[in-house]
């Protein structure tokens, strides 16, 4: 394995490590800026900072805000048609998960200019795209450390993977003073997820030496520091640690894959909308229940990192400190909908991944005892 090829290639890490952007552009060859984020951040004062940085170093920049929650194949097309109108640039991703989600594909079809995001299973050996700066501000998606992204075909009804190599971030920028307005809600979500990405990580078919190093550091990180960060958002040290908890397990992850927490959360939030951490509390400890026996020796990693007896207990404790787990009634899907959701995510590249294979039938059973 080319590990040189799998990892971030660059990490700048540690409170106001932001002001170092317009070099970190320059780095890459380039004085312009294509600014990729979501529609809240300029609320929040984080896109003004970004603004008023490159702006003082005399760099170009444009500023793309069209991105939303779950980002759509149709969002993803029109920053591509705005990025290819605006002309070279380093593309700077500043956001949560799906803003750098967005990015990715943003850049990836600039370079390819007669795709469309609707293409994005053929574009896994497509053209390389323009390169990125991934700038997270939460702690959780482990986005700014993979070349793909996770978004919704609206057409087809589905969740699509967009990715090429060239699109993996030159860069990852953790500034964690970024993460310290963030609510606690968001704070509990992109968490939840941070620690999922450590634990499926560990335990996933996929897992390497290698990996299980990052994933057992990121659970240690995640599992200690999330509570704090969710009770007390101003603690600055408490918000340092899990953001590097969070991109450790962002670097298992791209090296190991997931597993089915991820599966069906993706069938979650496709059918109702559910944020992505929050649909993977809702089955977490059920999937690790289901998993328990195949993946023993991963668990008892997993307890250790956490200092607990029990890798299931812990993360039960871990949930209700955040408060986060909802049965699935509470996040709107209806029982309708349980067996397509159950299909989709055994359906889920992820979910082969995981340490048991699931049937339909076991899927839904286990969706049933969460409603």
């Amino acid at each position: 394995m080319n590990l040189s090829a799998e990892l971030t290639g660059r990490i700048e890490y540690g409170p106001g490590v932001l002001a170092d952007l317009p070099a970190l552009v320059a780095s890459l060859g380039q004085a312009r800026a294509f600014v990729v984020t979501d529609r809240g951040l300029r609320a929040a004062g984080i896109i003004d900072r970004v603004e008023k940085i490159l702006a003082t170093a005399g760099l170009e920049y444009a500023v793309h805000e069209d991105v939303g929650p779950n980002p759509s194949t149709e969002e993803l097309d029109r920053g591509a048609a705005r990025l290819k109108e605006f002309g070279a640039a380093v593309v700077v991703a500043v956001g949560g998960g799906s803003a750098l989600d967005a990015a990715k594909g943003i850049s990836l079809l600039a370079g390819n200019p007669a795709a469309v995001a609707a293409d994005a299973d053929t574009l896994w050996d497509a053209a390389d795209g323009l390169p990125l700066i991934a700038v997270p501000t939460t702690s959780g998606t482990g986005a700014e450390t993979n070349g793909f992204g996770v978004v919704e075909d609206t057409c087809a009804r589905r969740k699509v993977y967009i990715g090429h190599a060239s699109v993996k971030p030159k860069i990852a920028l953790l500034d964690p003073e970024l993460t310290l307005g963030l609510p606690a809600r968001v704070t509990a979500a992109t968490g939840l997820d941070a620690l999922v990405h450590g634990i499926e990580s560990l335990s996933s078919r996929g897992s390497s030496p290698l990996s299980a190093a990052y994933a057992t550091q990121a659970i240690t990180l995640v599992g200690r520091w999330l509570p704090v960060a969710y009770r007390y958002g101003s603690d600055l040290e408490a918000r340092s640690q899990l953001m590097f908890g969070a991109h450790l397990a962002g670097q298992a992850l791209t090296l190991s894959g997931l597993g089915l927490v991820h599966g069906i959360g993706h069938a979650l939030t496709a059918h109702t909308g559910t944020p992505h951490g929050v649909a993977l509390a809702s089955v977490l400890e059920e999937v690790m229940t289901f998993s328990a026996a195949a993946a023993a020796s991963a668990y008892e990693s997993v307890a250790r990192a956490l200092d607990a007896g029990s890798a299931i207990e812990a993360v039960r404790e871990i949930s209700g400190a955040i408060e986060i787990k909802r049965p699935l009634h509470d996040l709107g899907a209806t029982a309708n909908q349980l067996p397509v959701i159950a299909a989709d995510a055994v359906a889920d590249a992820v979910t082969k991944n995981s340490p048991r294979l699931p049937s339909e039938l076991e899927v839904l059973d286990l969706l049933h005892s969460v409603y």
